[in-house]
């Protein structure tokens, strides 16, 4: 069975504006639905809601930026959250530990518990898990067909 096209077309929008703010509302009018239709087809295709897709998406793109980055604030709002407060409050509910802890992770700091090591390993797994059934999604889109041309040949006599 083939990938939902609406689903897939949220998704590639979601993917290309990751860092952008972007509403229910934005997405009921560039698409053309309801956003309670949206956010539903999107729940039951993927079994994430967007709003949560795009602060997974945003945090895990994050990561990269804390060995090479002292500001977390910088972090936070070159990867598309408004304050540093809300962007701490994800990345605490998506990783399980605050920004500051795992830029200790990060930076080999040997001041952090084995148990905070093994669940920020744990749910960056997970989060992968998620990219990578949202990659496989993606890529089971329906091939586009080309249209056929029909040549008719005449017949000379």
């Amino acid at each position: 069975m083939y990938s939902n096209e609406l689903v897939c077309k949220i998704l590639d929008y979601l993917n290309q504006n990751i860092n952008k703010e972007i509403t229910s509302k934005e997405l009921s009018s560039l698409f053309f639905f309801d956003k309670a239709h949206i956010m539903r087809l999107f729940k039951k295709e993927l079994g994430i809601t967007i709003h949560d897709y795009i602060n997974t998406i945003r945090i895990y793109n994050s990561l990269k930026y804390f060995r090479d980055n002292n500001y977390i604030a910088s972090i936070a709002y070159n990867n598309g959250f408004n304050s540093i407060e809300y962007f701490s409050e994800t990345f605490k509910k998506i990783l399980g530990v605050n920004p500051a802890i795992f830029k200790k992770y990060i930076n080999r700091n040997l001041s952090i518990t084995y148990n905070q090591e093994k669940l920020i390993v744990d749910n960056i797994v997970k989060i992968k898990g998620i990219k990578d059934s949202i990659e496989k999604y993606l890529n089971n889109k329906k091939p586009k067909i080309s249209p056929i041309k029909t040549i008719i040949f005449k017949k000379e006599l």
